[in-house]
């Protein structure tokens, strides 16, 4: 049986071997991410076959930055598909223009926080201002729930913190960076595993590689799930 609190990330070359293994999981899962990197390889028209054809919900990770007017009007081509989760960075000004370009659909906008990928290093490097990283995403979070963000991707290590302000109230908590125990971490720097994110408050995670790169997808989807129930 599926969960809807898993979401898979389709993180594969093209729509064709991302439908291939869609077909493999079958009704395991119910929820997939489609990001950035499959948009010139027919991501967007996998989100609507899925979506409309498979009855599947549907996570487009665009991370959208850029000018108020220009998100807007992104945001609001996009929505007419009515696909069930949007990335924007967290900016606040970014979050406004997105959920402008939102109104009077179903598309709800998650606002990126820091990168799971990223660690102090990364963020000295890009000249970000100082602080624990924990302490900068429960801020931009907070910022972001404050400018309207229907919810935020952060870590499962600040989920917690995340969820105990007062802003999250009846807002959605997204973590990417969750491997089952065991797993190797791969590009991820802030993890943890499935049950320990649902402890903390997620609502959502997001599991790709563990999935999609294993022998039998389908089991592994099912591993995770049931380390989730468990």
């Amino acid at each position: 049986m599926s969960d809807d609190r898993l979401i898979v990330a389709l993180d594969l070359p093209n729509a064709i071997e991302a439908l291939a293994l869609t077909e493999r999981l079958g009704p395991a899962v119910s929820f997939y991410k489609i990001g950035l990197g499959m948009l010139t390889g027919g991501g967007l028209a996998l989100a609507n076959e899925l979506k409309q054809e498979h009855g599947k919900r549907i996570f487009l990770d665009l991370k959208l930055f850029d000018i108020g007017a220009t998100v807007e009007n992104a945001v609001r081509g996009l929505a007419q598909f009515d696909l069930d989760f949007l990335t924007v960075h967290g900016d606040p000004h970014v979050v406004r223009a997105a959920k402008e370009g939102a109104a009077g659909h179903a598309t709800r906008i998650l606002a990126v926080t820091v990168l799971t990928s990223l660690d102090r290093a990364d963020l000295d490097a890009a000249l970000m201002k100082p602080g624990e990283v924990a302490d900068l995403v429960v801020e931009r979070a907070a910022r972001a729930f404050a400018a309207g963000a229907d919810g935020v991707i952060a870590s499962p290590q600040e989920a917690a913190r995340i969820r105990a302000l007062p802003e999250a109230r009846d807002r959605l908590i997204v973590t990417p960076g969750v491997r089952p125990a065991g797993a190797a971490k791969g590009d991820q720097k802030r993890v943890a595993t499935p049950a320990q994110a649902f402890r903390d408050g997620a609502d959502h995670i997001v599991v790709g590689r563990p999935v999609w790169a294993a022998p039998d997808p389908a089991g592994a989807a099912q591993a995770i799930l049931s380390e989730m129930r468990g």
